[in-house]
């Protein structure tokens, strides 16, 4: 008997839920998603923060082909010189402060958070290593440690050891880091705990706190970087700089994508002792970096990130429904907080019968989740906030 693609999902690949949301998707373009039936869903998540400039960019096409013409993957990370990676890296550098000049290139935001936490520990000789409670860093083994849920961990265990937790925005517990941190990593703008920026004393504070302990500050930006919240990174509006940052998602421009990027002289002590201190197979992929390098240019030439500031405030103003308690985010990372998880699945269901692609946070299930591509446009988020206040309707009157 032959198969179709929803048995194939079912029966052959591996599941993350016991709930998939099961949307058949033949294709995309612009902003919107289309299913086999041909309905087309407007796409308010972007792929969770991945495709910032929307679907189909030809500019990333035409540099994704282009380089698949000369060559694909040759051999791992940091051997052969390969210009779309010399170039990615080298644009990516020049568009942050200069003690951020040195990139390690890749293959997802869940293995550059692993790559700072061992960076972290060879350069400052530490054990221990400080995350925020209900932080999102990752998945994988070491990334899952930074996650202070239990109902995450349980299954898991045991998992690294030394890793503390501080409240986020919490100026007294800071108190947690001594001299025998490693680094201390914190989200300028809290993913999966529902878009909360920090506060700027906090990470002033946090800030001094590492300098004077001698320990490093890592900013994981894998969500909030590549212009979503207004400026290129989060940490640009708050002024202070960290001593590692993490980058991916947008980063890629639709291809799958980590960075680290910290100075050259930090990332050296991945060159000895041991050599290859750290190694790769995919990471900086030729054709990931071209798309990136293509992606970054596409963001500058659309002047996409000067028009965030503007499409939030079309967003908040036209979210007026009752049922929303409030709006936390920044830029175009927005979360409608409502009453219960239960409510917000039902909106989030009513909003794609209706032709809206939404989400929720897994450390704030009550919260519905906006972050399209910075491409939207004024008609379209007018579009998507009329579904949404539809749905709330639908749910509660």
């Amino acid at each position: 008997m032959m198969l179709n693609n929803r048995q194939r999902f079912l029966m052959h690949q591996a599941q993350t839920s016991e709930f998939p949301v099961m949307l058949e998707i033949s294709g995309a373009e612009g902003n919107y998603l289309i299913d086999v039936q041909g309905k087309r869903y407007l796409d308010l998540i972007s792929g969770i923060s991945v495709s910032h400039l929307g679907h189909g960019n030809e500019a990333v096409k035409k540099a994704v082909i282009s380089q698949m013409d000369k060559h694909m993957h040759v051999m791992v990370y940091g051997e052969f010189i390969q210009s779309s990676q010399a170039l990615l890296a080298e644009r990516l550098c020049g568009l942050l402060p200069s003690s951020l000049d040195a990139v390690y290139l890749l293959n997802s935001g869940a293995e550059a958070a692993d790559v700072a936490m061992k960076l972290a520990k060879r350069v400052t000789g530490q054990p221990n290593i400080i995350a925020c409670k209900q932080a999102y860093h990752g998945s994988t083994h070491a990334a899952l440690s930074l996650n202070s849920e239990e109902y995450y961990q349980q299954a898991y265990r045991p998992l690294l050891p030394g890793i503390g937790f501080i409240e986020f925005n919490s100026i007294d517990s800071l108190s947690l880091i001594d001299s025998n941190t490693a680094c201390v990593f914190v989200e300028v703008i809290r993913g999966e705990a529902g878009y909360i920026p920090a506060e700027a004393k906090f990470l002033q504070s946090l800030r001094e706190a590492c300098d004077k302990h001698g320990c490093l500050l890592v900013f994981d930006e894998i969500q909030s970087g590549m212009g979503k919240t207004g400026k290129l990174f989060a940490f640009e509006h708050y002024g202070i700089i960290p001593d590692i940052l993490l980058l991916g998602k947008a980063l890629g421009a639709g291809m799958p994508i980590g960075a680290v990027v910290s100075s050259a002289e930090r990332m050296k002590r991945f060159s000895y002792q041991p050599i290859l201190g750290h190694i790769t197979t995919f990471g900086g992929n030729a054709v990931v970096a071209a798309a990136a390098l293509a992606g970054i240019e596409e963001l500058e030439r659309l002047d996409l990130v000067k028009q965030v500031p503007a499409k939030e405030q079309l967003f908040r103003s036209l979210l007026t429904h009752k049922a929303i308690q409030k709006i936390d985010g920044l830029g175009l990372m927005l979360a409608l907080e409502l009453d219960n998880f239960d409510n917000t699945l039902k909106v989030i269901g009513h909003c794609m019968e209706m032709g809206l692609i939404s989400d929720w946070f897994l450390f704030a299930s009550n919260k519905v989740r906006i972050a399209p591509p910075l491409t939207i446009s004024e008609e379209e988020i007018k579009e998507a906030c009329s579904i949404l206040n539809k749905a709330l309707s639908l749910v509660y009157g």
